[in-house]
């Protein structure tokens, strides 16, 4: 399968990397041309590290035409931070043809945004755009053209937008993901699946103290204590909360789930904490104004939780917090610069036009 990988991150690097390994004909675009040279030269491959040791995968193209880059592409996946999905959905938007599947793993609703950059394109092809609640990677870049991969995606629920697509989407994602891909429903389902808004902004705030004093500091080691994994929890409760007050089903992947060694399986392999703890990888520099935990998960995650959570009749006070905190600590109102079913116009649907649009798409 032709897979088009767009992006030169941590995620975008393990998607290319793992995805050629298993046999895929992978594309990678990369935005900046000089790093595309640049990875040309090395010889075109990324070095893919985990438990089975070094392995360099040869890609078939990097390049920095979004054009030649989407072109015949079966499945076009994006695992770039939220943040920059609205100009890397305008690139591709014109681009796209009918019978493609757009994965963002995770979305964040991007999902919507990619399908909507290709109508506002005049792109009517009949292409399905999907997200689901996880970075199918643990993943830390070592050096220009390696990656290190601490865990991968066992169980990735996925919602698919128009969700009268979800049959071909799920089928083709899946020929990437086999047997790990789980069907959640619509979009909206998916982008409630989403992990980073939960697990991320309570450990960064919780954590700001330290964060700023060492050089290093590893928020999944050293960060993860009791008092901060019940307040995790009771902010994860809000999430369920409005999954359930919007009609969707469980299983809910509450987060619980992946810090424990009993009950229901989470969407990593039952060791995939440990296995991040003991990379290393997590042990970073992180500053608060600028990290993605903060400008992706807390700015973009929260204020959707947040505005779904208002369409749904919710009350979300620790996701309304947390969005207070880091905008005291950005010196931003994050509640309004973040992303809102306002912000991306649905602002005037109500549940009923919302979910029939979910359904629907756009035709």
């Amino acid at each position: 399968m032709k897979i088009a990988v767009l992006g030169g991150g941590n995620g975008s690097f393990a998607a290319a990397g793992d995805l050629a390994l298993a046999g895929h004909e992978v594309w990678l675009w990369r935005r900046n041309p000089g790093d595309v040279e640049a990875h040309r030269a090395q010889g075109g491959t990324i070095t893919v590290i985990d438990r089975a040791g070094r392995r360099d995968a040869r890609l078939a193209a990097i390049t920095p035409s979004m054009a030649e880059a989407v072109e015949a592409a079966d499945l076009i996946l994006c695992p770039a931070p939220a943040f920059a999905q609205p100009a890397i959905a305008k690139l591709a938007a014109p681009h796209l043809r009918s019978g493609q599947v757009v994965f963002l793993p995770p979305g964040t609703f991007g999902s919507y945004i990619f399908a909507r950059a290709a109508r506002d394109a005049g792109n009517h092809a009949e292409i399905a755009t999907a997200e689901t609640g996880t970075l199918p990677w643990l993943a830390r870049k070592q050096g220009p053209y390696a990656v290190r991969i601490s865990g991968r995606g066992a169980r990735l629920p996925t919602g698919v937008f128009p969700s009268r697509l979800a049959r071909h989407a799920l089928d083709v994602i899946g020929r990437a993901f086999p047997n790990a891909i789980e069907p959640c429903g619509d979009a909206l389902s998916g982008a409630l699946m989403n992990a980073g808004p939960i697990i991320h902004p309570p450990l960064i705030t919780m954590n700001a103290g330290p964060i700023e004093h060492f050089d290093k500091w590893d928020i999944h080691k050293e960060g993860t204590q009791p008092a901060i994994r019940r307040v995790t929890d009771a902010l994860d409760a809000e999430r369920i909360a409005i999954r359930e007050a919007l009609g969707y089903r469980g299983p809910h992947f509450p987060l619980a789930d992946h810090y424990s060694r009993d009950g229901e399986p989470w969407m990593y392999a039952r060791d995939a904490h440990e296995q991040l703890t003991d990379s290393g990888d997590w042990s970073e520099r992180l500053v608060l104004t600028e990290h993605r935990y903060m400008l992706e998960d807390l700015r973009l995650g929260l204020s959707f939780l947040a505005s779904v959570g208002d369409l749904a009749g919710v009350q979300t006070p620790l996701v309304k917090a947390f969005l207070a905190i880091g905008s005291a600590v950005t010196g931003e109102n994050l509640a309004a610069t973040g992303r809102t079913l306002s912000s991306l116009g649905l602002g005037n649907l109500d549940r009923a036009a919302l979910q029939n649009l979910l359904a629907e798409g756009f035709r």
